[in-house]
């Protein structure tokens, strides 16, 4: 298993009913947790009703992110590209290319909220071929072209970027759910892709033939997809235990299911939860489950087994939620970090290796041992020193002080 790269999404899902401007301070704390752990990624996404998700324009959330942090990559996503003029979305990347040293990521999709698009005006079934026009209209931007391009949508006319991103090749990448439209559009243009649908236990299941969806649409328009662009969204919260994991997620999990997913969205095919319970049960407990609530070692497993089971891909990107009150689910990204990353990627391996190494070849580190303590015996008052250690480090050299005393006598 390849390393893997590590990120977080922040849609955001924030419950109503808390000060917006404390949770967005509470979100841009999180990220500079986050780039202080050692995670690669940060996204988040731009929604314009529901109540929950409540930031609008993500370049302006991350260009504030990116005062807080200084290495994690900040993504979009996504911005929804048939709610904005191309121009104006390519010269607003740029500016946060810039203004974040070069960490901007470009993430795109066509619009994932129905009221969204009905505030705007725009006939949902527009939406993916609006999204496919203007990320090859962008692409053009970024190269520097001057572009001519008029449709019902929009206007361009001879426009040209007055500065280009920082990053010589700024990474693309399109959302996927569970439909082919996310991997062949990815395909089509050879870039990245974030599959979002695989929170949902069909998207688990579709990721294995979800791949194949985006080399053939690349071999169709003469491009190249690689896995290790491929992003894939998982749910969980972890702590010492899986009674405290539990615990601690279990109302918040059962309100968001119950309001958001349910209540608010509406989700076709979603029922209403009884209990806390029955929430943290069949979301985290049951056969094909998208989300694991329990301790690293649980995370780690399912993880390596999402893996294995889509065929690879570059980077695990955990959705913030707030199933758990700040506090903890601070303590779960930190455990994360901790605890998961480093197994997964193999980062203890070695250790474990040394300290094998050092238990099962005890014999041969005694000479060294009887080395120091012939020394020390061959120093005045040596023999009364040694036996006045109380020291672990010299138990067991002290029982073969006899034996240096009847060398001596000799």
């Amino acid at each position: 298993m390849q390393r893997l790269k590590f990120g977080a999404f922040l849609a955001p899902h924030h419950p109503i009913g808390e000060n917006p401007m404390l949770q967005f301070r509470r979100d841009l704390d999180l990220v500079e947790q986050l780039d202080g752990l050692g995670y690669d990624e940060f996204w988040c996404g731009e929604h314009h009703s529901s109540g929950w998700e409540m930031i609008a324009s993500p370049e302006m959330f991350l260009a504030a992110a990116g005062e807080r942090s200084k290495r994690i990559k900040l993504g979009t996503g996504v911005i929804s590209l048939p709610y904005h003029h191309p121009y104006n979305v390519a010269q607003r990347m740029v500016q946060l290319d810039h203004m974040t040293g070069g960490r901007a990521i470009f993430g795109s999709g066509p619009g994932a909220l129905a009221s969204d698009a009905h505030t705007l005006g725009i006939d949902p079934m527009l939406q993916r071929d609006r999204q496919d026009h203007a990320i090859g209209i962008i692409r053009r931007l970024f190269r520097g072209e001057r572009v001519t391009d008029k449709t019902d949508w929009y206007t361009m006319q001879d426009a040209a970027l007055q500065l280009l991103p920082l990053q010589e090749d700024m990474p693309f990448v399109v959302a996927s759910q569970i439909s082919p439209s996310g991997m062949t559009l990815a395909g089509k243009h050879g870039i990245g892709i974030i599959s979002i649908g695989s929170m949902s236990n069909e998207g688990l299941l579709a990721l294995p033939t979800q791949w194949k969806f985006a080399e053939d649409a690349a071999k169709k328009h003469g491009q190249t997809v690689d896995r290790r662009n491929w992003r894939v969204l998982l749910s969980w919260h972890v702590a010492e235990t899986r009674e405290k994991a539990r615990e601690e997620a279990r109302v918040g999990l059962h309100r968001w299911h119950n309001e958001y997913i349910v209540g608010t969205l509406q989700r076709p095919g979603a029922e209403p939860f009884a209990d806390p319970d029955e929430a943290v049960d069949k979301t985290a407990f049951t056969p094909g489950s998208a989300a694991t609530i329990g301790t690293p070692d649980d995370l780690v497993k399912v993880i390596k087994d999402v893996y294995a089971k889509s065929g690879g891909f570059g980077t695990v990107v955990g959705f913030v939620h707030d199933w758990a009150n700040p506090e903890n689910t601070r303590r779960s990204w930190d455990m994360v970090a901790r605890y998961v990353i480093p197994e997964i990627n193999g980062y203890v391996t070695k250790l474990r290796e040394s300290q094998k190494f050092l238990i099962e070849n005890r014999g041969v580190f005694e000479r060294a041992q009887q080395a120091i303590m012939a020394k020390i015996m061959q120093t005045d008052g040596g023999a009364e020193a040694l036996k006045a250690t109380k020291s672990p480090r010299f138990a067991a050299a002290s029982a073969a002080v006899p034996d240096f005393e009847k060398e001596n006598a000799r």
